[in-house]
């Protein structure tokens, strides 16, 4: 799980730091748009990172942020669907990233082995203090 949103997260800081690249170097029709859309996307791949960090060490914060970055991705993986070409295949795999993270996510032993108390249970007799 934790691999799957550090791969998701990576994808988008390469993809930043090719746009903010061309967006300096190369010769886009607008300059700030390339370099601000690669800034955002460098920031938006920070996000699943962390996550995957948390998910590695099994903070309980860290199933948050990867929940909403795989939400985030289906409506980017149906409009890659929607397309032509060379997009369509890149869709799919994003859907299907998307999907088996929500999966494993939402899975039982995955809250447990976050430590996530489900609402209205009440704390083990171990841990009370």
């Amino acid at each position: 799980m934790a691999g799957l949103s550090a791969l998701e997260g990576a994808a988008l800081v390469a993809g930043g730091i090719y746009l903010l690249v061309m967006g300096l170097l190369g010769r886009p029709d607008s300059p700030t748009q390339a370099e601000m859309g690669g800034l955002t996307l460098i920031a938006l791949g920070a996000i699943p990172l962390v996550a995957a960090r948390g998910l590695l060490l099994r903070r309980s914060w860290s199933r948050g942020p990867a929940l909403i970055t795989q939400i985030i991705a289906l409506p980017v993986a149906w409009t890659l669907l929607r397309s032509h070409g060379v997009l369509i295949p890149a869709g799919i795999v994003l859907a299907a990233a998307s999907l088996t993270a929500l999966y494993q996510l939402a899975r039982p032993a995955t809250i447990e082995a976050l430590g996530i108390r489900r609402p209205g249970a009440t704390p083990d007799a171990d841990t009370e203090a």
